[in-house]
Protein backbone atom coordinates (compact mmCIF):
# COMPACT_ATOMS: atom_id res chain seq x y z
CA UNK A 1 0.00 0.00 0.00
CA UNK A 2 0.91 3.44 -0.82
CA UNK A 3 1.95 5.90 1.84
CA UNK A 4 3.05 8.69 0.05
CA UNK A 5 1.83 11.84 -2.23
CA UNK A 6 2.64 10.96 -5.82
CA UNK A 7 5.06 13.62 -6.94
CA UNK A 8 6.75 14.18 -3.75
CA UNK A 9 10.35 13.51 -3.24
CA UNK A 10 11.09 10.90 -0.40
CA UNK A 11 11.99 12.80 2.57
CA UNK A 12 15.96 11.61 2.72
CA UNK A 13 16.44 12.46 -0.68
CA UNK A 14 14.81 16.14 0.04
CA UNK A 15 17.08 16.54 2.87
CA UNK A 16 20.16 15.32 1.05
CA UNK A 17 19.01 17.67 -1.80
CA UNK A 18 18.62 20.37 0.30
CA UNK A 19 22.32 20.17 2.25
CA UNK A 20 23.28 19.67 -1.13
CA UNK A 21 21.79 22.71 -2.61
CA UNK A 22 22.51 25.02 0.11
CA UNK A 23 26.20 24.12 0.05
CA UNK A 24 25.99 25.22 -3.61
CA UNK A 25 24.49 28.85 -2.75
CA UNK A 26 26.78 29.26 -0.46
CA UNK A 27 30.22 28.76 -2.56
CA UNK A 28 30.71 31.63 -4.23
CA UNK A 29 30.27 31.75 -7.92
CA UNK A 30 29.17 34.41 -10.75
CA UNK A 31 25.87 34.89 -9.78
CA UNK A 32 27.06 36.13 -5.87
CA UNK A 33 30.10 37.83 -7.23
CA UNK A 34 27.88 39.72 -9.60
CA UNK A 35 25.35 40.30 -6.71
CA UNK A 36 28.07 41.84 -4.44
CA UNK A 37 29.26 44.13 -7.23
CA UNK A 38 26.10 45.69 -7.70
CA UNK A 39 25.16 46.16 -4.43
CA UNK A 40 28.82 47.92 -4.76
CA UNK A 41 27.39 50.34 -7.17
CA UNK A 42 24.25 50.50 -5.96
CA UNK A 43 23.76 50.27 -2.14
CA UNK A 44 22.05 47.76 -0.55
CA UNK A 45 18.28 47.79 -2.27
CA UNK A 46 20.27 47.45 -5.50
CA UNK A 47 22.07 44.41 -4.52
CA UNK A 48 18.77 42.74 -3.27
CA UNK A 49 17.05 43.54 -6.64
CA UNK A 50 20.07 41.92 -8.01
CA UNK A 51 19.30 39.07 -6.10
CA UNK A 52 15.69 39.15 -6.78
CA UNK A 53 16.53 39.23 -10.60
CA UNK A 54 19.12 36.32 -10.21
CA UNK A 55 16.30 34.04 -8.65
CA UNK A 56 14.23 35.08 -11.46
CA UNK A 57 16.30 33.75 -14.12
CA UNK A 58 17.45 30.95 -12.18
CA UNK A 59 13.17 30.17 -11.74
CA UNK A 60 12.73 30.07 -15.51
CA UNK A 61 15.78 27.95 -15.99
CA UNK A 62 14.69 25.59 -13.75
CA UNK A 63 11.37 25.98 -15.33
CA UNK A 64 13.39 25.00 -18.87
CA UNK A 65 14.31 21.72 -17.06
CA UNK A 66 11.27 20.75 -16.08
CA UNK A 67 9.87 21.32 -19.92
CA UNK A 68 12.39 19.21 -20.70
CA UNK A 69 13.89 21.97 -23.03
CA UNK A 70 17.23 22.69 -21.32
CA UNK A 71 18.05 19.31 -23.23
CA UNK A 72 18.44 21.14 -26.17
CA UNK A 73 21.82 22.20 -25.22
CA UNK A 74 23.41 19.26 -24.86
CA UNK A 75 22.23 18.37 -28.73
CA UNK A 76 22.91 21.31 -30.34
CA UNK A 77 26.04 22.68 -29.41
CA UNK A 78 26.04 25.82 -31.67
CA UNK A 79 23.23 27.14 -29.18
CA UNK A 80 25.50 26.80 -26.20
CA UNK A 81 28.04 28.65 -28.12
CA UNK A 82 25.62 31.60 -28.97
CA UNK A 83 24.04 31.99 -25.68
CA UNK A 84 27.50 31.94 -24.07
CA UNK A 85 29.08 34.66 -26.38
CA UNK A 86 26.19 36.26 -25.34
CA UNK A 87 26.24 36.45 -22.41
CA UNK A 88 30.11 37.24 -22.36
CA UNK A 89 29.27 40.36 -24.69
CA UNK A 90 26.85 41.49 -21.77
CA UNK A 91 28.68 41.11 -18.85
CA UNK A 92 31.64 43.42 -20.63
CA UNK A 93 29.21 45.94 -21.38
CA UNK A 94 28.60 46.07 -17.76
CA UNK A 95 31.78 46.52 -16.84
CA UNK A 96 32.33 49.38 -19.65
CA UNK A 97 29.50 50.85 -17.92
CA UNK A 98 30.94 49.92 -14.39
CA UNK A 99 34.48 52.22 -15.46
CA UNK A 100 33.00 55.10 -16.78
CA UNK A 101 30.83 55.68 -13.41
CA UNK A 102 32.24 58.61 -11.49
CA UNK A 103 29.70 59.46 -9.69
CA UNK A 104 29.45 59.15 -5.52
CA UNK A 105 26.14 57.84 -4.31
CA UNK A 106 24.24 60.22 -2.84
CA UNK A 107 22.50 59.00 0.27
CA UNK A 108 20.42 61.67 0.95
CA UNK A 109 18.18 60.79 -2.16
CA UNK A 110 18.06 56.74 -1.31
CA UNK A 111 20.13 53.75 -2.00
CA UNK A 112 20.14 54.18 -5.57
CA UNK A 113 20.33 57.78 -6.52
CA UNK A 114 23.23 59.05 -7.35
CA UNK A 115 25.25 62.19 -8.77
CA UNK A 116 24.73 62.74 -12.18
CA UNK A 117 22.81 59.01 -12.89
CA UNK A 118 25.69 57.22 -11.60
CA UNK A 119 25.22 53.75 -10.88
CA UNK A 120 21.64 51.00 -11.81
CA UNK A 121 18.81 51.62 -10.55
CA UNK A 122 16.61 48.78 -8.86
CA UNK A 123 14.79 48.03 -11.82
CA UNK A 124 17.60 48.06 -14.13
CA UNK A 125 19.59 45.89 -11.34
CA UNK A 126 16.44 43.39 -11.21
CA UNK A 127 16.62 42.90 -15.07
CA UNK A 128 20.51 42.66 -15.08
CA UNK A 129 20.79 40.39 -12.18
CA UNK A 130 18.20 38.00 -14.92
CA UNK A 131 20.23 38.51 -17.68
CA UNK A 132 23.39 37.69 -16.57
CA UNK A 133 22.15 34.25 -14.95
CA UNK A 134 19.70 33.57 -18.14
CA UNK A 135 22.70 34.42 -20.15
CA UNK A 136 24.89 31.21 -18.97
CA UNK A 137 24.49 28.45 -20.26
CA UNK A 138 25.90 26.55 -17.40
CA UNK A 139 22.98 27.33 -15.44
CA UNK A 140 20.93 25.82 -17.71
CA UNK A 141 24.00 22.38 -18.20
CA UNK A 142 23.59 22.39 -14.20
CA UNK A 143 19.98 21.73 -13.82
CA UNK A 144 19.79 19.21 -16.32
CA UNK A 145 22.99 17.30 -14.51
CA UNK A 146 21.78 18.23 -10.77
CA UNK A 147 18.27 17.73 -10.20
CA UNK A 148 17.67 14.28 -11.72
CA UNK A 149 19.88 13.07 -8.94
CA UNK A 150 17.11 13.48 -6.64
CA UNK A 151 14.33 12.40 -8.74
CA UNK A 152 12.63 9.45 -7.99
CA UNK A 153 10.54 7.69 -10.98
CA UNK A 154 9.45 5.15 -8.79
CA UNK A 155 7.11 7.51 -6.92
CA UNK A 156 5.31 8.91 -10.08
CA UNK A 157 4.50 12.34 -11.34
CA UNK A 158 8.19 13.25 -12.50
CA UNK A 159 7.50 16.55 -13.47
CA UNK A 160 6.06 17.63 -10.15
CA UNK A 161 9.13 16.37 -8.17
CA UNK A 162 11.29 18.46 -10.73
CA UNK A 163 8.92 21.07 -9.77
CA UNK A 164 9.28 20.84 -6.10
CA UNK A 165 13.40 20.41 -6.07
CA UNK A 166 14.09 23.46 -8.67
CA UNK A 167 11.51 25.94 -6.25
CA UNK A 168 13.58 24.66 -3.64
CA UNK A 169 16.84 25.32 -5.12
CA UNK A 170 15.65 29.05 -6.47
CA UNK A 171 14.38 30.31 -3.16
CA UNK A 172 17.69 28.50 -1.36
CA UNK A 173 19.40 30.42 -3.72
CA UNK A 174 17.50 33.95 -3.01
CA UNK A 175 17.66 33.75 0.72
CA UNK A 176 21.61 33.54 0.35
CA UNK A 177 21.97 36.11 -2.40
CA UNK A 178 19.76 38.50 -1.09
CA UNK A 179 21.14 39.07 2.12
CA UNK A 180 24.57 38.95 0.36
CA UNK A 181 23.01 41.61 -1.74
CA UNK A 182 21.99 44.06 1.68
CA UNK A 183 25.36 43.16 3.56
CA UNK A 184 27.76 44.56 0.27
CA UNK A 185 25.02 47.04 -0.07
CA UNK A 186 25.75 48.79 3.20
CA UNK A 187 29.29 48.00 3.34
CA UNK A 188 29.27 50.11 -0.09
CA UNK A 189 26.97 52.87 0.96
CA UNK A 190 29.38 53.71 3.64
CA UNK A 191 32.25 53.91 1.65
CA UNK A 192 31.00 55.63 -1.01
CA UNK A 193 30.52 58.62 0.97
CA UNK A 194 33.87 59.68 -0.49
CA UNK A 195 33.74 60.27 -4.06
CA UNK A 196 37.97 58.09 -4.39
CA UNK A 197 36.00 55.38 -2.33
CA UNK A 198 33.36 55.04 -5.03
CA UNK A 199 35.73 55.66 -7.84
CA UNK A 200 37.13 52.50 -6.35
CA UNK A 201 34.11 50.47 -6.19
CA UNK A 202 33.27 51.54 -9.45
CA UNK A 203 36.26 49.88 -10.62
CA UNK A 204 36.28 46.98 -8.52
CA UNK A 205 32.82 46.16 -9.95
CA UNK A 206 34.11 46.71 -13.73
CA UNK A 207 36.93 44.15 -13.07
CA UNK A 208 34.54 41.73 -11.10
CA UNK A 209 32.10 41.71 -14.32
CA UNK A 210 35.39 41.28 -16.76
CA UNK A 211 36.78 38.23 -14.68
CA UNK A 212 33.16 36.79 -14.90
CA UNK A 213 32.87 37.55 -18.75
CA UNK A 214 36.58 35.76 -19.07
CA UNK A 215 35.44 32.95 -16.96
CA UNK A 216 32.73 32.36 -18.99
CA UNK A 217 34.59 32.33 -22.53
CA UNK A 218 37.60 30.72 -21.04
CA UNK A 219 35.53 27.66 -19.41
CA UNK A 220 35.39 24.49 -20.63
CA UNK A 221 32.81 23.43 -22.90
Amino acid sequence: MRHYLPGMPDASSYAAFIVAAFGLCVTPGPDMMFIVAMGGRGGPMTGLMAALGVAFGAFLHAMAAVLGLSALFTRLPALYEVLRWAGAAYLIYLAVKSFRDRGALDLGQGDDAVAGRAGPTRTRAFWQGAATNLLNPKVILFNVAFLPQFVNPGRGAVTMQFLILGVTLVLLGLAVDATVGLLSGRVASALRRSRRMARALNIFSGTVFTGLAARLLAAPK
